[in-house]
């Protein structure tokens, strides 16, 4: 099956969708994209309308009936963004500065959604989880 093209109309979107949720045991992975992020509320709310379990990358995704997102923690990324910035305004040459990668990931997980999924999401991932939503 091919992956949803987020600059598509939302009829596109939600054919995509039906499509990925009449397979068995299908189920949705919605990657980081600035057009995913704007179509967000459009693919929380078709997973939910055809129960077909979804990951996302963000919390923002499971704080609006998602199931579950793993990704960057950004509060973090954002504050060594300012570390970075207050190291550039004191004169370091930012392409003398190394990149870095993000070191600190959250799981999240809607209970909620779960059920109405009628899914069990086993104890062992909820104690790994950094926050459930009830």
């Amino acid at each position: 099956m091919s992956p949803i093209n987020t600059h598509d109309k939302a009829s596109d979107i939600e054919r995509a969708i039906s499509d990925f949720a009449r397979e068995p045991n299908g189920g949705l992975i919605a990657t980081a994209s600035s057009s995913g992020n704007a179509r967000r509320e459009l693919i929380v709310s078709l997973a939910a309308r055809y129960k077909l379990p979804a990951v996302y990358f963000n919390r923002d995704q499971v704080s609006s009936g998602g199931l579950i997102s793993y990704g960057s923690d950004y509060t973090d990324l954002y504050r060594r963004a300012a570390s970075y910035v207050d190291r550039i305004l004191k004169g370091e040459k930012p392409a003398e500065m190394p990149v870095q990668a993000p070191n600190k990931y959250e799981l999240v997980i809607n209970l909620k959604t779960a059920k109405a999924l009628g899914l069990a999401i086993p104890p062992s991932v909820l104690a790994r989880a950094d926050e459930v939503i009830e």
